[in-house]
């Protein structure tokens, strides 16, 4: 439960607003004067402050400077009347999270309230995450604390010291390759090569050049014998990655292999052995595939002795705080940067992209705006996704017609609201009152679903069976 503390001399103002903040399910401390909020805040775990400006005593700019020394990042909120905003906008300055001017709204006390507690709980993610040394979130180089990705380690973990081949899907950018390197340094093979091969990077003749060799004069630029991938790789891993996108007869080949542990190279006759554990991966469907018939079912069914599916960086929302302190540290060593940051606004910004590129591109982007940012600490413009991209994403807006749908005297609060509260209505309809399920058709975190169903006044109910 999260902690509020109200502070204001006006004991009917006092208890209106402390009643207000316990509907919406906040623990709620008061105090009468800003000398008495002192000791609350010594000696209770507050994630929020929320006081009047002009109190006896101690003022609330007064109180504002004697939180900072305590905790620096406790956010406050000083409630002022309209004479009173340039001292407000002072307070601002001195740290202060927002200011509300008399009279505001419920909702308005309520909104600001709840994105003063998400920010800082962010902050003291980031500094939790920035003083460990070692993330306990990380796997064998992958980041991750979600359960999904928990079912992908303890997976690997269990395959790993096997002989098994394991076909590893995901879209790009998942970190397929990463998750066949686990299973190779997991293994009895980690002492031996670690080989790895793109089979969409090479057509197909040079790529069965690349995976078994060729001898000299096998064709027009054959002036030398080479090995192939798979003399390489023997006794160790051999990686095919986008193993979906390999010509039919290299298929048959590589099938042969498999079955047989021999092959020849390209141009030669003597047959080679090898002890080679193959790993494949793809982001195509394989099995859709098979059914198209633009790959072999018998050796599907040989790759895909082990499954593992890498779950997309939009499903697994909750790591990118901690894929994000990840790579604040790689960049950090690499770049060569003190005290590389990242401040919650930009963090916020993160969480709310749709990340189609996935692990991938959220690493870019803060490799990028570890370059760009100014004083070592990165904020929302140096995140901010292309403008381009965000274009395309907008386009279904350009045909609205405003005049038609929104009366003109609405302001763009209301309008925002009415707009909220219909998709989230939606969204619980179409998804069975799943509150999980309709999260994730909003694009948002289950709990600030529900923060917005008490915000509309939407009753939870149970899913039919």
């Amino acid at each position: 439960m999260r902690t509020i503390l109200v502070v204001d001399d006006e004991p009917n103002y006092q208890i209106v607003l402390s009643e207000i903040l316990r509907d919406e399910g906040f623990e709620v401390y008061t105090a009468n004067s800003g000398i008495d909020a002192i000791p609350i805040v010594r000696d209770t775990d507050l994630d929020l402050i929320v006081s009047d400006m002009k109190m006896p005593g101690l003022d609330g700019i007064q109180l504002l400077e004697k939180v900072k020394e305590f905790n620096r990042d406790l956010p406050v909120i000083l409630i002022t009347a309209y004479a009173d905003i340039e001292k407000a906008v002072e307070a601002m300055r001195l740290g202060a999270f927002t200011y509300l001017a008399k009279p505001f709204s419920n909702e308005e006390l309520l909104a600001n309230a709840q994105k003063a507690i998400e920010h800082y709980e962010l902050v003291r993610e980031l500094k939790r995450l920035r003083s460990e040394v070692t993330s306990s979130s990380e796997f064998a180089g992958m980041v991750g604390k979600t359960q999904r990705m928990k079912n992908v380690y303890q997976l690997i973990e269990k395959v790993a010291p096997t002989p098994s081949s394991v076909l590893i899907t995901g879209e790009s950018g998942t970190g397929k390759e990463l998750v066949a390197r686990a299973i190779h340094n997991l293994s009895w093979r980690k002492d031996a090569p670690f080989i790895s091969v793109n089979c969409a990077a090479l057509s197909g003749n040079l790529l069965e050049s690349e995976l078994f060799g060729h001898e000299k004069g096998a064709f027009t630029d054959a002036i030398a014998m080479r090995k192939g991938r798979f003399e390489m790789a023997d006794t160790g891993t051999l990686f095919l990655d986008e193993i979906g996108e390999m010509p039919s007869p290299l298929q048959a080949k590589l099938l042969r292999v498999l079955q047989e542990r021999n092959f020849e190279r390209v141009g030669g006759n003597k047959t080679l052995e090898v002890d080679v554990r193959i790993l494949t991966a793809t982001n195509k469907d394989l099995k859709d595939e098979v059914d198209k018939g633009n790959f072999r079912e018998d050796l599907y069914y040989r790759l895909n002795v082990i499954h593992i599916h890498l779950p997309p960086l939009r499903e697994r929302v909750d790591d990118i705080p901690e894929l994000v302190a990840h790579f604040l540290r790689k960049n950090a060593t690499r770049l060569n940067i003190e005290n590389l940051e990242i401040s919650p606004e930009a963090l916020r910004l993160l969480i709310s992209l749709p990340w189609e590129g996935n692990v991938r591109e959220l690493e870019n982007t803060i490799e990028r705006a570890a370059i760009l940012c100014t004083e070592n600490r990165i904020e929302p413009e140096d995140v901010q996704p292309d403008s381009s991209a965000m274009a395309s994403n907008q386009e279904w807006s350009l045909s609205l017609d405003l005049e038609q749908f929104i009366p003109e005297n609405l302001g763009l609060s209301e309008v925002l609201n009415g707009i909220e509260e219909k998709l989230v209505r939606r969204a619980l309809e179409t998804s069975g009152n799943i509150q999980a399920r309709a999260a994730e058709k909003l694009g948002i975190t289950k709990s600030l679903l529900q923060y917005k169903m008490k915000k509309y006044k939407l009753q939870r109910k149970k899913s039919k069976q």
